[in-house]
């Protein structure tokens, strides 16, 4: 984002957060940690040349947004020892509604990974 003094600051302070975020949500995960760090990079890259003052701090408050539904909302299921998936959600998660995925439906994501 092309803007002065506190404008960038507060994106790149925006940047890092959701790089924590996902590093938080996704420990663990090699392919989710790094597809998720390509799509971080990819979204601010893509609107690197944004200058309007408003447009620099809605896309501020987006990345905010999301760096908090991701910590908050999103919980990965382990795979246990005994064969079935395990969800350990932490304090942020309270208060919040999760939904569990069916052990078929987890099982086949853990042999094809994607990202949506």
């Amino acid at each position: 984002m092309v803007v002065g003094g506190g404008g960038a600051r507060e994106a790149l302070s925006a940047y890092r957060a959701l790089l924590r975020a996902t590093r938080k949500s996704f420990a663990g995960d090699t392919l989710m940690l790094t597809q998720s760090a390509a799509e971080v990079r990819r979204k601010f890259e893509e609107n690197r040349e944004v200058s309007s003052e408003a447009d620099v701090r809605r896309l501020v408050d987006e990345a905010r947004e999301a760096s908090d539904f991701i910590s908050t909302m999103i919980v990965q299921a382990k795979l246990n020892s005994r064969g079935g998936f395990e969800v350990k959600p932490g304090k942020e998660h309270a208060g919040a509604t999760l939904e569990i995925p069916s052990e078929e439906s987890l099982a086949k994501s853990v042999q094809e990974p994607k990202i949506v």
